[in-house]
């Protein structure tokens, strides 16, 4: 059965009403979806929705019924940089309550129409497995392109003295560091040169693209990230000859999260077989308990087959919870 949907391009100024909304539709739909999942708060809500990100832009849909209540939200982000500018990545939610009535596919619809009007030829969407997601990405002929094994570390349960041993390790020829926010001006080039080492992690068959770091796109992304209300804590590993081996970053959601989630961890090639993702990722684990100790847990997720980085994150006592997959679609050209 269909009922009638209205739908709203979110254009210019995006109001509080409107973001209120969105997290009405996303809460019920990850309450249902992905439960044990916090929910984005109203202010990340409205954060996503109004501030700038990084090499692209957004596009965003809400859905609403007869009544004017909201049954549904779409946005469609559109990458700009040169190696990404033919790639969209979509996040779609419709309430539990108002499925199987025609939102979902009208959103997507309208999802697809632009990403033709934008010139892309591939649409991305992460759905959680063996749900409702995947199944609404299946019968829209979304191919599966990667799965993602979703872990977590309780940091109240840790083997202290285990982290503290691998944390406090020697690596001859090779010191720690840290910083929160921007990296610092002499290790800017450095960190750019190891963020392009993350061009080479698994990702299945997911057309993804490339990127290129710079020390002006790595200040970027920081300032990006600020602007929202978030927080970025680093730690990296530096070679005597001044090059980063390696570096890991965590993101603090604004407000008091409970729940850390994982950013980029990444050796490069020149330094792996050191243990140094290990070592970092256990310096890590023993700042940010004593930096935000209202941090209980961290989330990170890898793609099934990056098997070095699962046996790093399990050494160090992140559990599998829940999984993943990436799906995509070949958009042909109208």
């Amino acid at each position: 059965m269909s009922e009638h949907v209205h739908l709203t391009p979110l254009r210019g100024s995006i109001s509080v009403t409107d973001a209120a909304a969105w997290h009405q539709v996303v809460a019920a739909s990850m309450a249902h979806d992905l439960p044990g999942v916090p929910p984005p708060s109203p202010g990340q809500i409205h954060a996503q929705l109004t501030k700038p990100t990084l090499d692209s832009h957004r596009l965003t849909w809400l859905a609403a019924g007869a009544d004017g209540v909201p049954v549904g939200v779409a946005g469609l982000r559109l990458f700009t940089s040169r190696g990404r500018d033919h790639l969209a990545e979509l996040e779609l939610h419709v309430d539990p309550s108002h499925r199987r009535n025609g939102s979902g596919s009208q959103l997507l619809s309208a999802v697809v129409e632009a990403c033709r009007t934008e010139d892309r030829r591939s649409l991305i969407v992460e759905a959680a497995a063996d749900s409702p997601g995947e199944a609404f990405c299946e019968r829209w002929s979304f191919r599966r392109a990667l799965s993602l094994d979703h872990l977590i570390l309780h940091l109240d349960k840790l083997d202290e003295a285990e982290i503290l041993r691998v944390a406090g390790a020697v690596h001859p020829g090779y010191r720690l560091t840290s910083w929160t926010g921007t990296v610092p001006d002499d290790l800017s080039k450095a960190f750019a040169a190891a963020k392009n080492a993350m061009n080479d992690m698994p990702v299945g068959d997911l057309d993804y693209g490339t990127v290129d770091w710079d020390a002006e796109r790595v200040r970027a992304m920081a300032q990006v990230i600020a602007d929202r209300g978030d927080t970025l804590l680093t730690i990296a590993a530096v070679h005597d000859d001044g090059t980063m081996a390696g570096y890991t970053e965590i993101l603090l959601p604004q407000g008091a999260p409970s729940r850390a989630q994982q950013y980029d961890t990444a050796v490069v090639p020149a330094h792996r077989g050191h243990g140094l993702g290990l070592w970092i990722k256990a310096a890590m684990v023993r700042r940010l308990p004593a930096e935000y100790p209202g941090v209980t847990e961290i989330e990170t997720d890898n793609a099934e087959d990056n098997v070095h980085m699962l046996a790093v994150n399990r050494e160090l006592g992140f559990r599998s919870y829940r999984r993943t997959r990436e799906f995509q679609l070949d958009i042909p050209r109208a």
